[in-house]
């Protein structure tokens, strides 16, 4: 019973933390929403910043982090709510979690 009270708390302050995230960042935001759009597909990050008017290195930045504009445990991939995927040589692509999914609704839900 202890056991699932802990789980119970860790994935509250996940969902938390996750939507403080987007919160503090519209290109976290925008890209989670447009991969929630395409889903169950996956993208590159030169269409992703395309279609939410962003550089690319922002868009890297909100799924993988930089230094310290993006801290990298802030980071979509970090958060568990984008996964990265191979689609070949030196191709990554990536698609948004179950996880993800929940977040945007939840917020889409609050507003």
């Amino acid at each position: 019973m202890l056991e699932q009270t802990t789980i119970d708390r860790s994935i509250e302050i996940k969902r938390s933390v996750a939507i403080r995230a987007l919160r503090r960042s519209n290109i976290r935001r925008k890209v989670t929403e447009y991969l929630c759009e395409i889903s169950p597909n996956c993208s590159y990050t030169s269409e992703i910043a395309y279609n939410i008017s962003a550089t690319s290195s922002n868009v890297i930045g909100a799924l993988r982090g930089i230094e310290t504009r993006y801290r990298e445990e802030e980071s979509l991939i970090g958060l568990n709510m984008v996964e990265e995927r191979s689609g070949g040589k030196n191709v990554r692509l990536y698609g948004v979690t179950d996880f993800g999914k929940e977040i945007i609704q939840t917020m889409k839900l609050r507003r």
